[in-house]
């Protein structure tokens, strides 16, 4: 484990830039004024985008991967001490999983948040690595360079800084999804890019491969293509995983199942959210974008990425309710999807068991006009810039907040956001794209809660 003081990221305060970057939002009323954000350099200058990956743990640290889409090194794992400003580079994704003399393709990505058990985080790894075929991301293997392994189930323990590698659950695949019942040690996953549903006894050290849950997943062709669902939801109540397909469907996986169930064919298909094509690239189609579970409310609350909207699905019930557009207030106005073309991840519940923070786009508008990007994509990706939010909404009151954009002193905002962990000492943290004169990498970035403690 490598320890550092975090290397400060200096820019000098130019309010031209500033005042350039908020120009586009005049228009716009109902948001705060803004954050101006603070960026800490990992010191990864191959690092690439992260969903998911960070999570604020029990001892206070905020843990995060920064991914690489090298086929030669891995992703990294950090931990950062709010109260020192450190950084510690814990190991890198390869070497953890004992794969660094292979010569395969590596452990590029984890795309799951940590999930603390018995004292450890769990999470999984991912392909990084890529070729692009047909306008798709697929895994790639490079001549000389042996395959894919499969992601791997790993855990850390922060008392000892040790590893412990359960295995790969289906080989070849990464492990894209990932959820876990925190009170009997169950693991539930999604692979890509087939699409296998998997669930792992920890205590047993046993898998069982339902198979796959939506025809061809991501590596289908044609009308057998289906994007995958990024969110498995646990009612940690019975121990009951639920996740989406891209028809709208809702699926249940009990703690003794021996197979899938259908509990809520077409729930998630609202006029609301969009009218998709489930076999076609370029969206979650129905799909949930991120969900959790609120233990006051006995029932999940989720949003649709695509369109932004928040709602309710209440497992008992076996009901989904929509309740408020969670986008930024520019969005809200101009009445069009946000650029990213899967929707946001950065979507969690705060300390306080109410408050829903939120980090969305907002349109960035040049002479009074809206900045377009591309009409369609085939993959999930940015179909260009815009600015981030942060919004938040009481689930008590039902009060939408938007509390205005991000950026950093010299009048850059980040990108690429697609994470988010409300830390103990109730900042917000997130990995984004941070650009400027000398760098162009994806690392560590806070902002402060704007409804304090």
């Amino acid at each position: 484990m490598q320890n550092s003081k975090v290397k400060e990221q200096k820019y000098q305060n130019n309010s031209t830039e500033v005042e350039d970057f908020l120009e586009c939002e005049k228009s716009f009323s109902g948001h705060g004024e803004g954050f101006v954000a603070e960026y800490f350099n990992s010191g990864f200058s191959l690092s690439h985008d992260t969903y998911n990956g960070i999570s604020s743990a029990s001892d206070g640290k905020i843990y995060y991967i920064l991914c690489s889409i090298s086929r030669d090194e891995g992703g990294k794992m950090y931990s950062f001490d709010p109260s020192k400003k450190e950084i510690s580079l814990l190991g890198d994704l390869t070497e953890i999983c004992g794969e660094s003399n292979l010569k395969s393709v590596p452990q590029g990505k984890s795309h799951v948040p940590f999930m603390e058990y018995d004292g450890k985080l769990f999470f999984s790894t991912h392909v990084g690595y890529y070729e692009l075929v047909d306008g798709m991301d697929m895994i790639g293997t490079p001549e000389g360079y042996q395959p894919y392994p499969g992601g791997h189930i790993l855990s850390y323990d922060p008392e000892t800084n040790k590893f412990t590698d359960y295995g790969i659950p289906v080989k070849n695949e990464g492990v894209l999804t990932m959820g876990m019942d925190l009170q009997r040690g169950i693991i539930y996953g999604i692979t890509w890019p087939t699409g296998y549903f998997f669930r792992y006894d920890v205590k047993k050290r046993e898998v069982k491969n339902f198979g796959t849950i939506s025809r061809g997943g991501e590596n289908g062709k044609g009308d057998q293509f289906r994007v995958l669902c990024r969110v498995i939801a646990i009612n940690p109540n019975d121990g009951n995983a639920y996740f989406s397909v891209s028809e709208g469907d809702i699926y249940k996986c009990g703690l003794n199942s021996d197979k899938l169930e259908l509990v809520g064919e077409g729930l998630l298909k609202k006029d609301y959210f969009g009218q998709y094509d489930p076999s076609a690239a370029g969206h979650m189609a129905y799909n949930w974008r991120q969900i959790f579970w609120h233990e006051a409310g006995q029932k999940f609350y989720g949003v649709h990425g695509n369109s932004g909207y928040l709602f309710s699905y209440d497992p008992v019930k076996n009901d989904v309710e929509l309740l408020e557009r969670l986008t930024s207030v520019p969005s809200r106005k101009s009445g069009m999807f946000d650029q990213f073309s899967y929707g946001y991840l950065g979507f969690a519940l705060g300390k306080d068991n109410k408050t829903i923070f939120y980090l969305t786009g907002a349109p960035i508008y040049e002479n009074g006009k809206r900045v377009l990007g591309k009409n369609k994509t085939g993959k999930g990706e940015a179909k260009g810039l815009e600015h981030l939010h942060l919004v938040t909404y009481d689930l008590n009151s039902g009060k939408y907040s938007d509390h205005g954009p991000v950026f950093f002193e010299n009048g850059n905002y980040p990108t690429y956001v697609n994470s988010i962990a409300v830390g103990s000492d109730h900042s917000i943290y997130f990995l984004g794209r941070v650009s400027n004169e000398e760098i162009n990498m994806t690392d560590l970035i806070c902002i402060r809660n704007p409804l304090g403690n």
